[in-house]
């Protein structure tokens, strides 16, 4: 019996990952996908939840991957309006740092490299009169107003995955590639699935997606060579009772030159962040310590008249970067740039590892990577993504707004919160998840915080989630909103649906 054979196999169900497959699979060829755990489970959940060019970045004369990553401002924007929205941050002229000229000139870069149609550009600010001053300290008196975009990144990895299985994709969460070797003209692996099933698949060509594990993941494999090198830096972010009033951020500069942001975040709650800091341990227990969070509580105590302490903190986490060992001494200088390590003889089957990118310029790496290997697979199909909707975006023209009031009109019986929540995380795929219910009650039983058996069933069937954590804090928000025996109560429900799924299958 021959085994299933694929075109491209990826390691790595984060966003990168599943933005190569999904690219892949539009353009008709056969991919595989794996993950060990749960998608978006590392670095592509424990971001600033942003779309951005990089501001910083400009001093460090890295102008081509701001330039991409400002023009996809707008192509993700249009793509996924549910998740993606625009947001204004205010930057505070901080009179013993750069000096109002520098600011000036680094924004006015900024409006002008990427190509902007949508967004609004830059405007100067009197802090001192302007409703964005009221939460300042008073020794800030001109700050300057411009724009980029907030994501909810984890939901971006699944609708990236949806796409691609959809476009015919094999997505297998859970999934650990044991090991890989060269076989003939292709790649054979062998998997093995969190229940302790193992199996076997063979591919053309191999794109090691795993981020932190990229150079783990290259050592499972016999002959294979490595020229390109990691650095993980690690990034911690903390949330807090909300601090401010609006709908605007917050970007602070700090003297040792790096900045942090305060951004509105689950309506309730303000986001502060994030760190940088070398890191040696393993990526999956990566945790804040007690130093990251007075960093980050002393940076933005420098800016807010109303003071931070621990007793705000509601909930931290981190995440690892796997970035490009440049060899730069100034974690805040290493490039946030991606590059591509190739192992492939003449002859011999592709592997193509990523060291480095960003969430932002995800879709422009997936581009470029099916670019690296088209010649080595014989040529494939043109770009496709910078005008395909992701799931739930078919959005007429990106209008979320308009959107919502006609979903408003058609499930009327639906509480506005609950109806934006739905619109927020599901775009036009909250029809699919209401189905034929036309009361509140017809979705099941309440958990709290807006939180129904539907919601559940539909993230289960439909989004790989397994436990209360992938719904909670992945697929979801919600355990922010939710207490101890309400999440106990979710997570007794999912593997009780779980169960009984093994069984009828």
């Amino acid at each position: 019996m021959s085994l299933p054979h694929y075109d491209i196999a990826v390691i790595g169900g984060g966003i990168n990952g599943t933005g190569i497959a999904r690219d892949a699979a539009g353009r008709g060829l056969k991919v595989f996908l794996c993950e060990q755990d749960d998608l978006a489970r590392a670095t592509s959940s424990a971001s600033t939840k942003l779309i951005h060019g990089g501001l910083r970045y400009l001093e460090y004369y890295e102008f081509r991957l701001v330039r991409e990553a400002l023009m996809e401002r707008e192509v993700l924007l249009r793509a996924a309006p549910h998740i993606i929205w625009p947001l204004r941050f205010v930057l505070p002229h901080h009179k013993g740092l750069r000096p109002k000229w520098l600011l000036r000139l680094g924004l006015f870069l900024y409006d002008h490299l990427g190509g902007r149609q949508i967004l609004p550009g830059t405007t100067r600010l009197d802090l001192r009169s302007s409703p964005e001053g009221r939460p300042l300290d008073g020794q800030y008196s001109t700050g300057f107003a411009y724009s980029d975009c907030w994501v909810d990144d984890a939901r971006l990895v699944v609708l990236n995955a949806l796409d691609a299985q959809a476009r015919g994709a094999a997505i297998h969460t859970r999934t650990r590639c044991e090991s890989f070797r060269r076989q003939g003209d292709g790649w054979l692996l062998r998997l093995r699935t969190a229940e302790g099933e193992s199996f076997e698949v063979t591919a053309r060509a191999l794109v090691n997606a795993a981020g932190p594990w990229v150079t783990e993941v290259m050592k499972r494999a016999e002959g294979v060579k490595r020229s390109a090198d990691l650095r993980l830096v690690k990034g911690s972010h903390v949330v807090i009772r909300r601090k401010f009033e609006g709908s605007h951020s917050y970007i602070f500069q700090n003297g040792d030159g790096r900045i942090a942001f305060a951004i509105p975040y689950e309506g309730q709650f303000t986001l502060l962040g994030t760190t940088d800091l070398s890191y040696q341990g393993d990526p999956a227990k990566v945790a804040i310590d007690d130093n990251e969070i007075d960093y980050i509580l002393d940076l933005v105590n420098q800016y807010f008249t109303e003071k931070v302490s621990r007793d705000d903190i509601v909930w931290t986490y981190s995440g690892v970067r796997p970035l490009y060992n440049d060899k730069s001494a100034n974690l805040s200088a290493v490039t946030r740039d991606y590059v591509f390590d190739i192992d492939a003889a003449e002859g011999e089957a592709p592997l193509l590892s990523i060291f480095g990118g960003k969430i932002t310029t995800y879709r422009k790496l997936a581009e470029h990577a099916l670019e690296k290997l088209s010649p080595l697979l014989g040529g494939i199909a043109k770009p496709w993504t910078a005008k395909a909707p992701l799931p739930g975006g078919d959005i007429a023209d990106a209008d979320f707004d308009a959107f919502l009031r006609e979903a408003a009109r058609r499930l009327p019986w639906m509480p506005a919160g609950l109806l934006t929540r739905y619109g927020r995380l599901y775009g036009t795929r909250l029809y699919d998840l209401v189905g034929t219910a036309r009361s509140e009650a017809a979705l099941g039983r309440h958990f709290g915080a807006g939180l129904y058996e539907a919601e559940l069933d539909f993230l289960m069937r439909r989004e790989w989630a397994r436990t209360a954590e992938d719904v909670l804090w992945r697929r979801t928000k919600l355990g922010l909103h939710l207490d101890k025996s309400q999440a106990e109560a979710v997570a007794a429900w999912m593997a009780q649906a779980a169960e009984a799924q093994r069984l009828s299958a």
